[in-house]
């Protein structure tokens, strides 16, 4: 489906459509236009950090906002890590609930900038509500994630660890000692599963549900069909996600998230862009005129 020369404002690209789907045309009257995904290319990743980095420049303050939330969130999990390490994996996972609804206002910023607008701080912390529903489920869904990965982790740490929990200590001589290879493979079995689970559910289902006003489902199963149908390429990109924010925690005690958290959160906006054909209206770079009365 060609798109219009607007929409490559950061140079996003129409990728040939995926065998299977039906075109937008084909939506019968009234009915929500049909998803249809575009086929990625091992250098989007990339090219996705760069185009957030562009709206991080052009939306400093909103940026500066959510990075000190991120920021805070990283402190956040310093803390429990030094204090109870057993509960790292659960504070862990309750960042990535907290995660991607701080993103989405900076998916609502990039969107903005696409189309021309003015960032604004105060809409980007409410964008969620425009489909409240839809997000609800979405929350339940990780929070269920959530209290399934936490109780995970603690069966792994009382299993390996029955004379009780270690400490931090403790902990990092357990990572460090090769004849804990047992403890190291299955705690990252256990978290690897969960954090896939996540970054399935969640690569481009939110982004979708602000700007289509998609249900969960609906947006959560294209989510899984994107990084299903690009494995290599998605788990590329989200060892990108990993390593930037795992190498922001081991400087400064997390300084740099003020600036990666904003760079990831604009960047996956170009994520959707790139994975799922837009709708006509969010291909034009400005607003649409309102009507006289």
């Amino acid at each position: 489906m060609p798109l219009s020369p607007a929409e490559d404002s950061h140079n996003e690209r129409p990728g040939p459509a995926r065998s299977g789907q039906e075109r937008p045309g084909a939506a019968a009257p009234g009915a929500a236009p049909p998803v249809q995904l575009q086929a990625l290319r091992w250098g989007d990743p990339w090219r996705w950090l760069g185009a957030g980095a562009r709206d991080v420049r052009r939306a400093w303050g909103v940026a500066l906002f959510y990075g000190l939330c991120f920021w805070g969130m990283a402190l956040c999990l310093a803390w429990v890590f030094s204090a109870s390490p057993e509960y790292v994996m659960s504070m862990a996972s309750g960042c990535l609930l907290l995660g991607p609804f701080l993103a989405m206002g900076l998916y609502d910023t990039s969107r903005r900038l696409e189309r021309g607008e003015a960032p604004d701080l105060g809409r980007s912390i409410t964008a969620w509500d425009r489909n409240l529903g839809g997000m609800g489920m979405l929350v339940l869904v990780l929070i269920v994630l959530e209290l399934l990965w936490g109780r995970a982790s603690l069966v792994v740490f009382a299993v390996f660890f029955d004379t009780g929990m270690p400490s931090t200590t403790g902990v990092l001589q357990a990572i460090f000692r090769p004849e804990n290879w047992e403890f190291i493979a299955v705690y990252a079995a256990v978290g690897g599963t969960f954090a896939l689970l996540v970054f399935g559910a969640t690569a481009v289902s939110m982004p979708m549900m602000l700007d289509r006003g998609t249900d969960a489902l609906t947006a959560g199963l294209t989510s899984m069909q994107v990084v299903l149908g690009n494995l290599g390429m998605m788990l590329v990109w989200g060892a990108l996600i990993a390593a930037l924010v795992g190498a922001s925690f081991l400087v400064l005690w997390g300084l740099p998230l003020l600036l990666v958290g904003p760079l990831l959160g604009c960047a996956s906006w170009h994520a959707y862009r790139s994975a799922v054909v837009p709708l006509p209206y969010t291909s034009s770079p400005t607003p649409a005129p309102e009507a006289v009365p």
